[in-house]
């Protein structure tokens, strides 16, 4: 079984500057409820296929799966995905012993900048770059799967 544990920020400085990598992103849904996600991504040349379950109660662990899938049959499953897509810019971006992978969003989220650091425990430490602003672990007005 594949465990998430992520924490999410907003950002509020500059930090493209220090990024090593920039990906282009589009994303929908097949699937948004209580009890899971299931989503649908192009990415360098690739889809993916992702199921979560919800958060573990009290925590910001869930579950995870990832499948790579044909580009071409990615393109096609968008046709039968949920109204709304998300199209964004994600710059991963090292700091101390860390990755962080801040999404910029593009069309009606203009201007939403959030920073994603996946953790390997909840209780695990990590140094903050000043250029990170409020923490939204939990909130769901932050989910990818609400900003549709």
């Amino acid at each position: 079984m594949g465990i998430e544990i992520e924490r999410k920020f907003l950002v509020k400085g500059e930090f493209i500057h220090l990024a090593v990598k920039k990906i282009s992103i589009k994303q929908a849904y097949f699937c948004i409820d209580s009890d899971r996600i299931i989503r649908l991504r192009i990415t360098d040349g690739k889809g993916l296929l992702t199921f979560k379950s919800r958060p573990i109660k009290n925590s910001f662990t869930r579950n995870e799966w990832e499948f790579t899938i044909p580009f071409n049959e990615a393109e096609e499953m968008f046709e039968i995905c949920l109204p709304g897509m998300i199209d964004k810019t994600r710059y991963i971006v090292p700091f101390e012993n860390h990755i962080f992978e801040v999404d910029v969003f593009h069309g009606k989220r203009e201007g939403l900048i959030v920073a994603e650091l996946e953790l390997t425990s909840e209780t695990e430490d990590f140094e903050k770059p000043d250029w990170l602003g409020e923490e939204v672990t939990g909130n769901p007005g932050y989910y990818n799967s609400s900003l549709i």
